[in-house]
């Protein structure tokens, strides 16, 4: 377990879990604990569990596969392989989580493989979104810090400064949901 680092991918009871933190802890002349927060990436479900640093782990035999996301219809995300159009899956919106929000059609994407079967879909780290609807910024409202929240064309929400405007197009960070700037002004 000492050697796990944040990003690994570690197979526990059969499943796989992606690191997402990793913590030692050492107490006085006890031993030493290893608390790390793991993401199971079959449910997507986030746990905090403790280790001994003797513990030990196999790494999870994951393959990455690049694709293309296609459409969504009534819960289901269709991706095809890039390069082989004939390749089609689905994913389901639960399985997605957070990650379904930042699809949009013809977005290349890595599909993460395990056992083959694709368990995962891991966006770009920076994608450009149209600003749907952008309420006007009004004048001497910067108590919150100045921001307020957009609607994405995707129909993800998101919390941005008072000079965007529908029609813009921002740059958003997929893993943190968070506006990184303004590519292009209406």
């Amino acid at each position: 377990m000492n050697e796990v680092k944040n990003g690994s991918l570690i197979v526990i009871d059969g499943q796989p879990y992606a690191v997402l933190k990793v913590e030692h802890s050492h107490i006085g002349r006890g031993g030493s604990n290893v608390t790390a927060r793991i993401k199971n990436l079959m449910t997507g479900k986030v746990l905090e569990r403790t280790f001994k640093p003797s513990d030990e782990f196999d790494e999870a035999d994951v393959e990455k596969m690049k694709s293309l996301f296609i459409y969504e219809s009534r819960g289901q995300y269709w991706f095809t392989e890039q390069g082989k159009p004939q390749n089609r899956f689905s994913i389901s919106k639960e399985t997605l989580g957070e990650v379904a929000q930042f699809l949009k059609p013809n977005l290349d994407v890595l599909a993460i493989k395990f056992d083959g079967n694709v368990i995962a879909i891991e966006p770009p780290i920076k994608v450009d979104y149209v600003v749907k609807e952008a309420p006007p910024a009004v004048r001497g409202n910067t108590a919150q810090g100045g921001t307020k929240i957009a609607v994405l064309e995707t129909g993800a929400e998101l919390s941005v400064p008072l000079f965007i405007n529908e029609g813009d197009i921002v740059r958003v960070n997929t893993q943190t949901g968070e506006y990184a700037e303004r590519v292009e002004k209406a």
